[in-house]
């Protein structure tokens, strides 16, 4: 038992509360049951099976206003994993739901039994044939995907708004289409083959030559079933025929009937039938699919109308003029958008009854670029267009960053509108298709109807295809909120059907939302033949019960979920995942929803339950210590939702005011700290690596894990003790060594200048010679006590170092330049809320740059490159993320390497200062992908701009990292150029 544990008990909420009726009940608090356990375990390995109550219940919810607990959840790694599953099920009369990024809106990633982690283990992507096809397992993102296929001017199809986080298995399964995809770039017209693993536990590959040969072989029952139902539907005609009518326009509602019409052989038909299927046929675990051009030449325009009618009447006319996305956002949609970074504030004042279209064009060349914005000008000469706000300008544009930052406004409609959602309610997200023709009578009765049932819902969508997208809150813990919800949907299908024939589902995929209105839509006879065919697939029914199939007419108010209130960080949080793939710990713990949903489900529970207890002894380290703290889940979240500041906030919670008061002394004593931190490290370079190793080991679990870091390897040794000699006269810039890089040292086996002396070297080479204060010894970013969560030790320290920068600064008139991107981000951002309000006075004169910028801007320009290495690999921080500096590093990388290469895995390393030290198992984890792209190859030089992170990168990739200063002060050095720490061993000095 560790001398200073944290009391897991100052976790546990604090305020009243009443218990919800959706609660976990006590009897769900010792996890997974006996002896389904214990079975997976053995047959699969206790590591893949996820069991505790902390588990469960974070897999419990998904995008959707739904919420399932599982019984067990378990994570396979291959396709073995997956038939040993499904044959369990199988044989105990268990039901299997499959899970990947748990961002559909339905459901559909939710189960009640065993839920299958298909994300965590099945990454990748292989390009074929020169670009024009991709292999690609099912956990890997389309933003992934893509990043690999846009080196070959190529792109997927389907492109869905939450790219950056849902899958290609939730992709395919859902045939989800996105802004330009319409019925012709969506999955089911993209996928060139599939293999997957039926229910009965046989792996078809589909695009096998000799697939059908086997599959007869070894399903002879299935096969002849699926050419009898494709004989009784060619049959009829009428039938037929209305098949081919309904995929006339997007369509995802029930299975793909139209594949027994596509499909000449049984594999043929099941390729088709898989697509959409959302999980109740199989399990995907490959997918080829066929790419599309990548057309760079972009024109896209904002455009302002008076009404949602007024600019549904618009579309078409974008749409002969050959636009690729008409996107419509109305009133609601765009006040609600000012939450998103970048979005004009003003925006907020827009008259409800605005509505705006987001028009793009994209063309292989000029001469087609310059076309189509010529027959886009026309449209807008003869549109009625408003300029409400001074922010419109109603004009097509080339500018990369604004056509972004349109596009980040539009992608954000659900969690935008989701995050203004009055407290405690739940959102749905709905969409339907009618002909594209009928926009504007569709947007008018989708008005009219939520105004009759008192909604003042928010709607967007894909008008090009006639798709729209509304989403409306109410209060799940309200009975009289859930009926009027439920009066509500009925008009809704029976007004989509009756009035416009149109589809209930038009990208979402059926999910249990409208499950109870697939007849509606499709008529009794085409209803059986899915009911069959999922007979014929799944007889046994083991698959995703009651997901697209579900004759209860209730089914769609089943398991909705409450949200309570929780910490004012988080309550926005609509649980959509867009964070999840940029979290550290989200393979190794929890990702930031997942903080987020258990800290939900403590507030559903009464004080004290045994559920509560459980919930609370396992947060501590699976959310609060496993944080990095990074807080790159705000950059992802559309609304700027900080996890990672909420996790520091317990951190603090959890300390004494005993600790609180020894981080202040350290704040106040800082000097002293540092010396001796040199002093040790210097120390430690001369004894064993594994012997300082096994006493760090024995001092932290008698201490406690999270306060004595654990030696490493890759540790370099200490820095020296004296920077390097500048003058103050003629100087352009201060310059503030950060206080790791006067604690250690240059990588093991670099030769070349420390990186202060780098700094000052190649500042002075550039013309913009810097300047080192005399007193920077004893000051810090604040960082340190800002990611312990230590407020007194921060405050001292913000303050300190503020005061010291205006008076080195001479009151703000140099910049600041500062050579760790986390210790830029720390005093340029994070030590704000900590100052007294004179010195945010003194803050706000500031100019803090870090020295990547300083590199990129302002020496780059005056350097003569003198030698270049062959090729260079970069880790941008996710303080470079923060700072969007990631370019600067990038073009001083350009600089000094013929070939300059970010890997599409790159991401936040987790080591966060020293939480890599503390544990080392969340910077195992997050490196794992990048480390993996890395290593393969062996680069002239490994570049960053931070040291730990460096340090990190170095335990994932086996290579020695440095910053990209230090291989631009080799690149200028005049002279041969010898001593590179890259020409020592990495190979820079061969340009």
């Amino acid at each position: 038992m560790p001398l200073l544990e944290p009391n897991p008990d100052i976790l546990r909420p604090t305020a009243a509360r009443p218990p919800s009726h959706d609660r976990v009940p006590d009897g769900r608090a010792q996890g997974t049951p006996e002896p389904l356990r214990g079975e997976l375990t053995a047959l699969l390995g206790a590591h893949k099976v996820l069991w505790k109550i902390s588990d469960l219940v974070k897999y419990a919810s998904d995008a959707s206003p739904y919420r399932f607990v599982p019984q067990v959840v378990v994570v396979p790694e291959d396709i073995d994993d997956i038939s040993a599953i499904l044959s369990y099920a199988h044989g105990k009369g268990r039901n299997v739901v499959f899970r990947a990024a748990g961002t559909s809106l339905n459901g559909q990633a939710q189960g009640e039994d065993i839920l299958v982690d298909v994300r965590r283990n099945w990454a990748g992507i292989e390009v074929l044939d020169d670009g024009a096809r991709a292999r690609i397992r099912p956990g890997t993102t389309v933003v992934r995907a893509n990043a690999a296929l846009s080196r070959y001017g190529r792109l997927l199809g389907p492109d869905p708004a939450s790219a950056i986080a849902c899958t290609i298995g939730g992709v395919v399964a859902n045939n989800a289409s996105g802004m330009t995809a319409g019925t012709t770039r969506n999955s089911y017209r993209t996928v060139a083959s599939l293999t997957c693993v039926l229910p009965s536990g046989t792996v078809v590959d589909t695009g096998d030559p000799a697939a059908d040969e086997d599959l007869a072989r070894a399903e002879p029952r299935l096969c002849e079933g699926l050419l009898a139902l494709k004989a009784e539907i060619e049959a009829d005609a009428a039938l037929t025929a209305r098949i081919r009518a309904k995929y006339e326009i997007k369509n995802t509602n029930g299975y793909r009937l139209d594949a027994f019409l596509d499909g000449s052989t049984p594999v043929e038909i099941l390729r088709g039938l898989m697509v959409g299927s959302e999980g109740t046929f199989g399990f995907i675990s490959e997918v080829v699919f066929d790419t599309l051009p990548l057309d760079r030449r972009i024109s896209t325009g904002l455009l302002f109308f008076p009404s949602l009618t007024a600019a549904a009447a618009a579309v078409p006319l974008f749409n002969e003029a050959g636009a690729i996305a008409v996107e419509v956002m109305d009133g609601n949609t765009l006040r609600a958008s000012v939450s998103v970074q970048g979005v004009p504030a003003d925006w907020a004042g827009l008259p409800k009854e605005t509505a705006a279209l987001l028009v793009e064009f994209r063309a292989p060349d000029d001469e087609g670029q310059e076309a189509y914005e010529r027959a886009a000008a026309e449209v807008v000469r003869r549109l009625d267009l408003v300029r409400p706000v001074t922010s419109v300008t109603n004009e097509f544009t080339r500018d990369a960053r604004t056509i972004s930052g349109y596009w980040k406004a539009r992608k954000a409609f659900v969690t935008a509108v989701g995050g203004s959602r009055p407290s405690g309610t739940t959102l749905i997200t709905e969409d339907f298709a009618v002909p594209p023709s009928r926009l504007a009578d569709a947007c008018e009765a989708l008005l009219a109807l939520q105004a009759e049932h008192g909604f003042d819902a928010a709607v967007a969508g894909h008008a090009a295809h006639g798709n729209l997208h509304f989403l409306l809150a109410f209060d799940a813990a309200r009975p009289a909120d859930v009926d009027r919800y439920a009066a509500f949907m009925a008009d809704f299908c029976r007004l989509t059907v009756e009035q416009f024939d149109g589809s209930l589902k038009a990208e979402h995929a059926t999910g249990r939302n409208i499950a109870p209105f697939l007849e509606l839509e499709w008529g009794p006879r085409a209803t059986e033949l899915m009911w069959r065919t999922k007979q014929v697939i799944d007889p046994d029914g083991i698959l995703a019960p009651r997901i697209v199939l579900d004759r209860d007419p209730k089914a769609h108010l089943r398991g909705l979920k409450t949200i309570p209130k929780v910490e004012p960080v988080a309550d926005p949080c609509i649980e959509c995942g867009f964070c999840e793939p940029t979290c550290p710990s989200h393979d190794l713990t929890t990702s930031p929803r997942q903080r987020i949903v258990l800290r939900r489900e403590m507030m559903r529970q009464p004080g004290g339950s045994p559920v509560e207890t459980g919930l609370v002894d396992a947060y501590g380290y699976d959310a609060v210590d496993t944080c990095a703290g990074d807080s790159t889940c705000k950059l992802a979240c559309p609304v700027g939702i900080d996890t990672g500041a909420m996790m520091k906030d317990f951190r603090h919670q959890r300390h004494s005011r005993r600790e609180e008061r020894i981080a202040a002394l350290a704040a106040k004593h800082f000097r002293a700290a540092e010396t001796a931190a040199r002093l040790a490290v210097a120390a430690a370079s001369r004894i064993d690596d594994r012997l300082l190793q096994g006493v760090t080991r024995l001092a932290r679990r008698a201490v406690n894990p999270d306060l004595v870091p654990e030696w490493l390897p890759e540790i370099p040794g200490a820095a020296s003790r004296k920077l390097p000699r500048t003058s103050r006269a003629g100087a352009s810039a201060v310059y503030y060594p950060a206080c790791v890089n006067r604690i250690f040292g240059s990588p093991d086996g670099y030769q070349g200048p420390s990186l202060p002396q780098a700094v000052v070297a190649v500042s002075a080479r550039a013309g913009k010679p810097v300047w080192i204060p005399d007193d920077v010894h004893g000051t810090c970013c604040a960082t340190i006590w800002h990611s312990k969560g230590y407020n007194a030790g921060n405050a001292v320290m913000a303050n300190r170092i503020v005061e010291a920068a205006w008076g080195w600064t001479a009151g703000g008139k140099l910049p600041l330049v500062v050579d760790a991107s986390s210790c830029t981000l720390g005093i340029a951002h994070e030590v704000v809320p900590y100052l007294t309000e004179d010195n945010r006075k003194l803050h706000r004169e500031l100019t803090v740059v870090d020295s990547l910028v300083w590199a990129a801007d302002e020496l780059l320009p005056g350097l003569t490159v003198l030698r270049r290495t062959g090729s260079a690999v970069l880790h941008p921080t996710c303080s470079m993320e923060h700072l969007d500096d990631v370019d600067r590093l990038r073009a001083v990388a350009e600089a000094c390497a013929h070939e300059a290469v970010i890997p599409d895995d790159a991401a936040c390393c987790g080591f966060a200062g020293d939480r890599g030290m503390l544990h080392e198992e969340l910077t195992a984890s997050a490196t794992a992908k990048e480390g993996a792209e890395v290593r393969p190859r062996e680069y002239d030089a490994y570049l960053s701009a931070n040291r730990m992170c460096e340090i990190g990168m170095d335990r994932a990739t086996g290579r020695s990292y440095h910053s990209a200063l230090m291989e631009l002060e080799w690149a200028t050095r005049p002279g041969s150029g010898s001593g590179s720490g890259s020409g020592s061993g990495s190979g820079s000095g061969s340009g």
